[in-house]
């Protein structure tokens, strides 16, 4: 690609990915509401609130295809959520489609599905089951973007992030951990591939105790390489196990579950 845009590159995983991005495009194209930091050769830094659509229009000119992990990442008051994941967002899809369509990887995740059990085994097609106003955002960018897809054949892919980090931290990140290297090649190969389509891909590395199927995408040919299993002593070592009624230890979404609706006062 020419010029390959990635929102959301001040918080932690973009900073993470953008060097381990820089072959991926001639120009690097960053963009954040926040602070961006030392700039590299190959990058281009456009600062941007998603919510404002004229910025986003600008944002997205010029772009062969676009990483799009902008946005609120946690739980947060309704007014946050609103104006960066869902105004936002379809600010970015219409700025896609007045800019040629380019190939989009939507940063979903896990928390669509947080109120399904640790003990069940998901695939696609099983219904959302947000566990907070932030999983019903991601929701929303699903269905956004399946919409796009179905009436413009706009392609993207749904990426149902668990926790992409260095290393699993707890108990529940020995399933949902995704390494960085493998997030990595799961970029390359939704860009690489002839045809994407628009469908949900599960964002974990191949954890022995992982809770996801992506059998439904091995046309990507994407094969994750890493395993948190190799974290369990020490996590078992340092860290204490929740009980086993709590939610950390019930839920997939974990403490999401238990967060409330922030008040907007």
């Amino acid at each position: 690609m020419k010029r390959l845009l990635l929102t959301g590159a001040a918080g932690g995983l973009g900073r993470a990915m953008r060097p381990r991005l820089a072959g991926m495009a001639e120009i690097l194209r960053v963009s954040d509401i926040s602070d961006l930091g030392a700039v590299a050769d190959h990058e281009e830094e456009m600062q941007c609130d998603l919510g404002d659509r004229a910025a986003v229009d600008r944002l997205v000119d010029g772009c062969d295809g676009i990483i799009h992990l902008g946005g609120i990442s946690v739980e947060d008051k309704f007014s946050k959520i609103l104006n960066a994941n869902i105004l936002g967002l379809h600010n970015l899809y219409e700025a896609a489609r007045a800019n040629g369509m380019p190939r989009i990887l939507f940063a979903s995740s896990n928390h669509t599905i947080g109120f399904y059990r640790q003990d069940e085994y998901l695939d696609h097609t099983m219904p959302q089951r947000p566990d907070g106003l932030y999983g019903v955002s991601k929701c929303f960018g699903e269905a956004l973007a399946r919409m796009y897809f179905e009436k413009f054949g706009q392609e993207t892919a749904l990426v149902r992030i668990g926790s992409c980090m260095e290393r699993p931290t707890n108990h529940r990140m020995l399933s949902t951990w995704m390494s960085y290297d493998d997030f990595l090649s799961m970029i390359e190969c939704i860009f690489r591939v002839p045809r994407l389509g628009c469908p949900v891909i599960w964002g974990c590395s191949d954890n022995d105790s992982r809770w996801w199927s992506n059998e439904h995408v091995s046309y990507l040919g994407w094969r994750p390489k890493d395993n948190a299993e190799r974290f369990r002593k020490d996590i078992d070592a340092a860290v204490a196990k929740p009980a086993p009624d709590h939610a950390t230890a019930v839920y997939q979404g974990g403490p999401f579950v238990l967060d409330p609706i922030f008040s907007e006062e």
